[in-house]
């Protein structure tokens, strides 16, 4: 009995102490609480009144206690940060491009002809795709799409060379008319104020050694063409093998790379449609230019006619660079006479299929400014001579494929660089609305009618 009496008694003092014995977890407790009352203790403010000090409280009381200069100071220059960065963000931009460009320029012996086959791939592939269908195995469908197309570029670069070197024939029978013309032309200049040296600069063009010479060294340089082929060549057989994992590679990267993904096919689609119309009415305009001017007696018809459709592919300064020739041996032979009725058909052709026809087929394939597209030719040509102006806006369209369609933050950028549909929409909008105002009184929807 003593036993479980003694228990007894000892039981309330042991759970006394084991009471009185805090753990770690209320220690912490406790630290926390004198914490926030030291703190609430120290944040008397003005008017007595005590503030509770929850986290945002405290960062409300930060802004609230710091100076109002110094935030205005931080405040602009955070604004100077963000325009010195965007500043440099140009610079590099456009150091970047420079340095792009000239490295391009230096390999532009490899990469014309690569992006020569680039573009014939692209507008070749549809055909490789409906013979495989069509039960025609892969590979003898590749090697015959790329044998095609190689096969219709000999045969134009042939005949370009035919024609150049028919030229150089026929050219020493006109070298006292070319020296005459040239002297009319350098009289007149002279008569309207223009200096002999430039005169000559500009004359100099119309002499017949430098004709020759010109063509001769195109015709030599022709033999040169061979590496230029056999890169195109290997490139429509390599490329084409390779696009048959394109529309797998695309569904890969669609999960990932949805902006990405739409920009290769929306250039790819955009690219095909207008490289074939423009070789299309190309085609129709070499025809009908090369059969005028063979009736008209204009020498070198074929060669001109070659010229036009060369200069089709080239927007803005294509048709001038086309008629430019004919008009000189038009008058040479003809007179004004000739050199009227060439520049009426040139200028009716041109404006029936530069802007009928190809805008009606084409569509918003293109989309690129008329500024920014000429901007375009003369960049490619400098960078890659005769091959970058045909292919400008092609290089163009991939460029803004990339840098712009492929980045949702760019895409603001497409209506500055020739995307005008959006713009165009609320032009006709605004336009009716304005008509819609003025058969009711006059008076836009915006304002109030007068009392």
């Amino acid at each position: 009995m003593r036993c479980r009496a003694r228990a007894r008694s000892r039981t309330p003092a042991r759970r006394r102490a084991a009471i009185a014995i805090p753990s770690q977890q209320a220690l912490k407790q406790r630290e926390r609480a004198a914490g926030r009352r030291r703190v609430t203790n120290h944040s008397q403010q003005a008017d007595g009144k005590r503030r509770r000090w929850w986290p945002f409280h405290r960062r409300a009381a930060r802004q609230q206690t710091q100076p109002p200069a110094d935030a205005d100071a931080d405040a602009g220059a955070g604004a100077t940060g963000q325009g010195g960065g965007r500043g440099v963000r140009i610079l590099l931009g456009f150091a970047s491009a420079v340095v792009a460009a000239f490295g391009m320029h230096a390999i532009g012996s490899i990469l014309a002809p690569a992006l020569l086959a680039l573009v014939l791939t692209i507008c070749a592939q549809p055909v490789r795709v409906w013979l495989t269908r069509h039960g025609t195995p892969a590979g003898i469908a590749t090697g015959a799409v790329a044998l095609t197309t190689f096969a219709l570029l000999a045969a134009f670069a042939g005949l370009l060379i035919f024609a150049m070197a028919d030229f150089v024939g026929m050219l020493p029978q006109y070298q006292a008319e070319l020296q005459a013309f040239g002297a009319q032309v350098g009289a007149w200049l002279n008569s309207i104020g223009i200096g002999s040296e430039d005169v000559k600069a500009i004359t100099g063009g119309f002499d017949p050694s430098k004709f020759l010479n010109f063509f001769t060294s195109l015709l030599g340089g022709a033999f040169g063409l061979l590496s230029f082929g056999v890169i195109v060549l290997t490139m429509l057989i390599l490329m084409p093998a390779d696009a048959a994992y394109t529309p797998t590679l695309l569904r890969q990267l669609k999960p990932t790379k949805p902006n990405l993904v739409y920009a290769i096919s929306a250039f790819a689609t955009n690219v095909r449609r207008y490289m074939v119309v423009t070789t299309g009415l190309g085609i129709v305009q070499g025809v009908i230019n090369g059969l005028a001017l063979w009736l008209l007696g204009v020498p070198a018809a074929l060669l001109w006619a070659i010229l036009a459709f060369l200069c089709s592919f080239i927007p803005n300064v294509g048709y001038f660079i086309a008629i430019v020739p004919p008009l000189v041996f038009g008058y040479l032979t003809g007179g004004w006479e000739t050199v009227i009725a060439i520049i009426v058909i040139y200028g009716l052709i041109n404006a029936v299929v530069q802007s009928v026809v190809q805008p009606k087929v084409v569509g918003n394939a293109v989309a690129l400014s008329q500024t920014l597209t000429f901007f375009s030719v003369l960049f490619w040509a400098l960078v890659l001579g005769a091959i970058g102006a045909i292919l400008a806006v092609p290089l163009t369209l991939l460029v803004r494929a990339v840098l712009v369609d492929a980045d949702p933050r760019a895409r603001v950028w497409r209506a500055a660089i020739g995307d005008l549909s959006e713009t165009r929409a609320i032009m006709r909008a605004e336009a009716k609305d304005r008509k819609d105002a003025k058969r009711a009184g006059g008076v836009p929807d915006a304002e109030e009618p007068p009392a």
